[in-house]
């Protein structure tokens, strides 16, 4: 390998690619690693780009370092090494052309590259960047070779700096609405992977996006076994098959809100909780004493929360959630990306499967606030019944605030899709 702009080899120009442009393959697996296609110039960026470019063009270093501890960064790594248990690959080196200093290349979000099968991507926080650092290299490279790059000065003193901000950061920042402006905004595979945003915010991941990671490869393998269960191909396809059936939401709630939904239909009208009591004790009356009584705290637990979206403003006086299929399928889009990211499937099979889900939902439901509010009324009605209303209000009011970003922020997909 030598250095300069990484054109003397072909593992050099892919790897300088994979990282948005620059530089050599900058590290030891390049000799026996399968070398990654050169690929196309990065997608636009994200919301976290633009904040970065404006922190470099602002000037103040700290501030810079203060913007990188609340973002997730990522280190290019060759599949075999990544899979090597216990085993964790040295971080990558390439040299600046510009200035001839050696430096540690990283990516933010927004500039991964698409998905390769034997090339994934380590996610590395600031501060344990700072604590592995090469003693030899002085500059932490950002997007280096883009339009939205930082070089960051890595000597030993800053580093120290480095751990400061990552503690005081609290880490990647979650709970926000991140879109990727290269990937599907409009049709049906947009409106596929929009069923997946209240996680993706949840998580502060990209709500769009079907390539080289979800978070990041150990982690999409991680949460695939726990709390998933999935640990390789086969049970992926079976457990997606679940999600897509509502199979997982549970049987029990479903079956009380499939009781009230078809009493309203016979009544013309929502039933009074009477009704409703009265019907769902007829339709389990057959069942096991464990059933009637998630079915009689289910009941309790959907009045509850359905009176507390109607005093926050998110249901009709005469609204009800009818189904909370929502849950399964929202679940269903992540699980696919999650897959998608531990190289489970490959990009055209999770589209495909993304556009499933899809097509599920809209027979579902008949708009963005009824998912939404679906979603919602699932998540903390499954808290309730593990924890108790109590314990559960903590997802209430994030779950509602998710809600009201996802239906009201104008940039949101649920503002800017149709449903049908």
């Amino acid at each position: 390998m030598t250095t300069g702009n990484g054109a003397e080899t072909e593992s050099g120009r892919a790897v300088a690619a994979a990282h948005g442009g620059y530089g050599p393959d900058p590290s030891p697996y390049a000799r026996t690693a399968p070398h990654p296609p050169v690929y196309p110039p990065p997608a636009p960026p994200t919301e976290i780009e633009r904040a970065l470019s404006a922190a470099v063009a602002g000037g103040a270093a700290d501030a810079v370092v203060e913007l990188l501890a609340r973002t997730r960064l990522y280190v290019l790594v060759a599949r075999l090494h990544a899979d090597v248990p216990g085993w964790t690959a040295p971080l990558p080196a390439i040299r600046d052309e510009a200035s001839g200093r050696t430096c540690v290349p990283v990516l933010t979000q927004g500039m991964l590259p698409p998905w390769h099968p034997e090339w994934v991507f380590r996610e590395v926080g600031i501060g344990e960047l700072a604590r592995i650092w090469p003693y030899d290299v002085r500059r932490l490279a950002v997007n280096h070779g883009t339009p939205y790059a930082a070089m960051v000065d890595a000597r030993p003193k800053r580093l120290k700096a480095w751990v400061r901000a990552d503690e005081l950061s609290g880490g990647a920042q979650q709970g926000v609405l991140l879109t990727d402006a290269g990937g599907p905004l409009h049709g049906p595979l947009a409106h596929g992977l929009a069923l997946g945003a209240h996680l993706a915010v949840t998580n502060g991941l990209i709500w769009n996006r079907l390539g080289a990671a979800y978070e990041n490869y150990a982690s999409d393998r991680a949460r695939l076994r726990s709390p998933w269960g999935i640990p390789h191909r086969a049970e992926y396809r079976d457990r997606l098959a679940s999600l897509m059936k509502n199979q997982l939401v549970g049987r029990v709630q479903e079956g009380v809100l499939r009781t009230r939904h078809t009493l309203a239909h016979r009544l013309g009208r929502t039933p009074t909780r009477e009704e409703w009591s009265d019907a769902v004790a007829r339709a389990f009356a057959a069942r096991d004493a464990d059933d009637r009584a998630v079915a009689d705290r289910a009941l309790r637990h959907v009045t509850l929360y359905e009176e507390r979206f109607r005093a926050d403003g998110v249901l009709a006086p005469e609204g009800r959630v009818d189904t909370l299929a929502a849950f399964d399928l929202g679940r269903a889009v992540n699980v696919v990306r999650l897959a998608l990211g531990a190289r489970y499937g490959d990009p055209h099979e999770a589209e495909q499967d993304v556009l499933r889900v899809g097509g599920l939902a809209r027979a579902a439901y008949s708009s963005w606030a009824d998912f939404s509010l679906g979603y919602l009324m699932a998540r903390v009605v499954h808290r309730a019944e593990d924890d108790g209303p109590e314990a559960a209000d903590p997802t209430y009011r994030q779950s509602l605030t998710e809600h009201r970003l996802l239906t009201q922020d104008p940039t949101s997909p649920y503002r800017n899709i149709p449903w049908s």
